[in-house]
């Protein structure tokens, strides 16, 4: 397929553009760029691409694609809350532009990368799965739960929209991030001998590495349009179902001396959830998740010291919201996040 990947160069897509590449499909990226400089380690080969605003994408973006693969978005939960407005923005009316635009334009399937938070604070013991009610509690969550109800009405037999509920990702990327909690966790213990926690280490979390989530959606892509049409699929294994504080000890193990430190200054965190994974794996015979925390723990601390992490890339370079802080500070953005002219 000849595959539209949207923030091919984010550090989802760095991971995903490859993948797809080697198993035969056309990629073409379209990223605004706000983070293609924030890499560890040799500088990644990207597809051919467009570098636009997801805001500013037009038809001819989306002529001759088969199919789009779509995670371009603010990326976390704190970015969101600091910039609510442009959140959903971005990632609610710009993402159902650019599906009515593919659906216009006869592209057939679109692959929507939303994520498990949507549960919010499920609470109980119970595994929960895709039809559990959704309760986000920060705009990022909200956003992704509105563009899956707006795809949802979008969806016909000549268009599939499938909405891909990506546990919380981890693992090694060229265009790392610091600001996701085994990533983070690492990076600290690494460089302060502390794996700090600053919840109370209660909440439960379903993690997945990045490289698993890039192998999903490449089987999504292929899948018979019966197995995933208009469905939403939790992204990840019921192995990696932690605790924040489970978690913290397995960043102990794989970074020698370091020492757990669970503070609890932020309280309790309300989103917590741990999450079935077994529809996709009905769905697509034969897949399951690869990677797990252990194993994942132990790559980030290998190449964390192959290419020498500082502590002031891991905090600025690596962190989302400290880019784009930055970028601001230095007038090379606007107020909404565009790049100035």
């Amino acid at each position: 397929m000849r595959v539209l990947l949207t923030g091919h160069q984010g550090y989802l897509g760095t991971v995903m553009a490859p993948v797809l590449a080697a198993a035969g499909h056309e990629v073409v990226g379209l990223d605004a760029g706000l983070f293609a400089d924030c890499v560890l380690g040799p500088a990644p080969a990207d597809p051919q691409g467009h570098r636009v605003d997801l805001r500013d994408v037009t038809a001819e973006h989306v002529a001759g694609v088969d199919a789009v693969i779509h995670l371009a978005a603010l990326s976390n939960d704190p970015l969101g809350s600091l910039a609510p407005e442009l959140t959903y923005d971005i990632n609610h009316h710009a993402s159902v532009r650019l599906a009515r635009l593919a659906r216009d334009a006869g592209v057939r399937r679109f692959l929507y990368a939303s994520i498990c938070s949507v549960y919010g604070a499920a609470g109980g013991d119970d595994l929960v799965a895709e039809d559990a009610p959704l309760r986000p509690v920060t705009p990022y969550a909200e956003s992704k739960v509105r563009v899956e109800d707006d795809l949802h009405a979008l969806s016909d037999g000549d268009f599939t929209p499938v909405f891909m509920r990506n546990a919380t990702a981890f693992g090694y990327s060229p265009r790392l991030r610091a600001d996701i909690v085994l990533n983070n966790l690492v990076g600290h213990a690494l460089l302060s001998g502390e794996v700090l926690v600053l919840s109370d280490g209660t909440p439960w979390r379903p993690l997945v590495h990045a490289a698993d989530i890039a192998r999903a959606f490449a089987a999504a892509l292929t899948a018979p349009q019966e197995a995933v049409h208009d469905r939403a699929f939790n992204i990840g294994s019921e192995t990696n179902n932690v605790t924040v504080a489970e978690i913290a000890e397995q960043v102990a193990e794989a970074v020698s001396g370091a020492k757990v430190k669970i503070t609890g200054e932020n309280g309790a965190d309300p989103r917590s959830y741990r999450v079935d994974f077994s529809a996709f794996r009905t769905a697509i015979p034969g897949f399951d998740c690869e990677w797990t925390v252990k194993r994942g723990a132990l790559e980030l601390a290998d190449t964390y010291r192959k290419f020498a992490l500082t502590r002031e890339d891991f905090e600025q370079r690596f962190t989302r919201l400290a880019v784009l802080r930055a970028a601001s500070d230095a007038g090379t953005v606007d107020d909404t996040l565009r790049w100035r002219r």
